[in-house]
């Protein structure tokens, strides 16, 4: 019998190794464990993945949790789990679609008009290195859901985040940013050469630069933005991406992907995190690796490109903003209305005025 003790204590300590290296790789559990009772959390892409659990676990916390979905049957579902499993009545379950700009103006209305506040809003929902594909408004699929259907949300629920500051704006962005380029000649991938990857990483850098320029455009409304990047996870976004669909990935690599990439529970931590950490009050404009905050790539930092982001962004989704600009981005902003954005749609919502400071 004694032969067998040694084995086996070396096989557990291995496992349990494993185990610890696998939470220190992947950022382990939020270390806040604050309640939030009585506050009100819209969350986009809520019926599974990250989102759900993050749904999951602020609900648990006490939370007014409100999911933001495109499957509603899927939501319900989602959200009938999350009230049972932690006996908060208040999970709802509603409708929005980010590839559509109606879809997301009827879901703020809704918003607006039946939620006393809105003290966190989690922009989670995305798309993946999909299959070349146009949203409802003409816009590249990967642009319009990832980026341009968030920057329209937030926007349109700016007035209750003000109203129920301090509050926070969280962004899921991507360490993808990193290799992004914004293409102001063609952000819709109308006339060049279509690359998923490359559209997929210009979307996550437009969320960086979204973050950071909304964040300066708030200062002293008590409203925080920050983005994220979550860690690499294992959720239904990596269905493209064709991992584990080779023999090699799925047998030689699995070690590998398994210290690498963590559940949605794991992953949905950094949402949490910055949704209810105490000490992140007052924080914004940041850029958080998991939970460790780091300064975004070079391009990301670019108030410039920022600035002429936003407004080409805010005509494409038909809104416009009155709020100053920087001096020194005076001369870019004026040349976004001379730049071709090869979005048929520019033209055919109409423009409201909007004021975020």
């Amino acid at each position: 019998m004694s032969k067998f003790i040694l084995p086996v204590s070396v096989f557990g300590t291995v496992i349990g190794g494993a185990v610890l290296l696998k939470d220190y790789v992947t950022g382990g559990p939020c270390p806040s464990k604050a309640k939030i009772p009585g506050k009100t959390v819209v969350i986009t892409g809520a019926n599974t993945g990250i989102g759900k659990e993050t749904a999951q676990e602020l609900a648990k916390r006490g939370g007014r949790i409100i999911m933001g979905c495109r499957d509603m049957e899927k939501c319900e579902a989602a959200a009938r789990e999350i009230r049972g499993s932690t006996l908060n009545p208040h999970v709802y379950a509603r409708h929005i679609d980010l590839a559509s700009m109606k879809s997301i103006r009827s879901f703020a209305k809704k918003i607006n008009e039946e939620e006393k506040r809105v003290d966190v809003l989690i922009n989670n929902a995305a798309v993946m290195r999909c299959p070349p594909g146009k949203t409802e408004d003409g816009f590249d699929m990967q642009l319009g859901v990832n980026y341009l259907g968030h920057f329209l949300l937030t926007n349109l629920l700016l007035d209750k985040l003000k109203d129920s500051a301090p509050s926070r704006v969280i962004n899921l962005s991507s360490l993808a940013h990193i290799i992004g380029e914004i293409d102001f000649t063609d952000l819709n991938w109308d006339r060049k050469k279509f690359d998923t990857k490359k559209a997929y990483c210009q979307s996550k850098l437009a969320i960086v630069l979204f973050t950071r320029e909304l964040a300066r455009r708030l200062e002293g409304t008590g409203v925080t933005v920050n983005a994220l990047h979550p860690g690499v996870v294992a959720t239904e976004l990596g269905r493209h991406t064709g991992m584990h669909q080779s023999q090699f990935s799925s047998s030689v690599l699995s070690p590998f992907f398994y210290l690498l990439i963590k559940s949605p529970k794991l992953g949905a931590q950094p949402s949490v995190y910055l949704a209810v950490a105490k000490e992140l009050e007052g924080v914004t404009g940041r850029y958080f690796d998991v939970m460790t905050e780091k300064e975004p790539a070079p391009r990301a930092l670019d108030q410039e490109v920022a600035v002429k982001l936003w407004d080409i962004s805010a005509s494409l989704v038909g809104l416009e903003t009155t709020v100053s600009v920087p001096v020194s981005s005076a001369a870019v902003t004026m040349e976004t209305h001379s730049q071709p954005v090869a979005a048929d749609s520019t033209q055919t919502h109409p423009v409201e005025t909007m004021t975020t400071a």
